[in-house]
């Protein structure tokens, strides 16, 4: 282990996100502050199993293995580069007990009885723009991790339904521009939204991105809770952010 690290090292930066160690490529996908808001977005007040879509370097799956102390967590990333650096992830953080990494693609996962209406959770940060709109990374980790060129929303959506337990969760967080989309989809996929959180810039700025539970087969009902704000000034995380960064 001692050998191999050094390497593992030398084009990753070692970061700390709360309670978590997290290495990450300098170049290629990194974490952003959707992970985080999604992350605490989830409150459940027990999950004993969890699958994390399209983990990338396992940073949403780990921290909530840390909230859920009887939690076991499956990561599932499509790239091997950043399912590497996830497995790396969760022995850095003695998880290895709790959390496994796959690399796969989850519209196979989804097929596999082994995993089939099992969980209590599925969360992602999942690609969210088309292909045709807006400027798709040179970067293939990114372009991958943004757009829709491996995974569409549907594909997405019936993958979880088919892993969730009945009133299983499903959290995500997505374009607000989608949102009418995301419903028709969900709907045709037996999952029915339960509450959303718009998150804004800035207090008088627009949407840039919404956080979204359902739960399968769930009776209607919706709850829009207060929005959140990132910025309090320029530069400047609101307390509610700062918040959420720190244990």
């Amino acid at each position: 282990m001692n050998d191999i690290i050094p390497s593992f090292c030398q084009d990753k930066t070692l970061d700390y996100l709360r309670d978590i160690k997290l290495y990450q490529n300098k170049d290629g996908y990194r974490v952003s502050i959707d992970a985080l808001l999604l992350y605490d977005f989830v409150k459940m007040p027990r999950i004993k199993k969890l699958m994390d879509f399209g983990a990338g370097s396992g940073i949403i799956g780990l921290l909530l293995a840390k909230k859920y102390l009887d939690c076991h967590v499956i990561l599932v990333e499509l790239q091997e580069s950043l399912s590497l650096i996830s497995e790396e992830n969760i022995r850095l953080n003695k998880l290895d007990d709790r959390v496994v990494s796959i690399q796969g693609d989850i519209r196979e996962l989804a097929r596999d009885d082994k995993y089939l209406h099992s969980f209590d959770a599925v969360i992602t940060n999942p690609p969210f723009r088309k292909v045709k709109t807006g400027l798709i990374s040179p970067n293939d980790e990114r372009a991958i991790a943004r757009h829709e060129t491996h995974l569409s929303l549907s594909q997405l959506l019936k993958s979880a339904s088919n892993m969730l337990r009945h009133h299983g969760h499903f959290y995500m967080i997505y374009l607000p521009e989608r949102l009418s989309e995301v419903l028709i989809k969900m709907k045709e996929n037996s999952l029915e939204i339960k509450c959303l959180r718009f998150v804004h810039s800035f207090i008088d700025s627009p949407a840039k991105m919404i956080l979204i539970e359902a739960v399968k087969g769930a009776k209607s009902g919706l709850k829009v809770l207060n929005p959140l704000i990132i910025y309090s000034g320029e530069n400047s995380y609101s307390k509610e952010v700062l918040s959420i960064y720190k244990c």
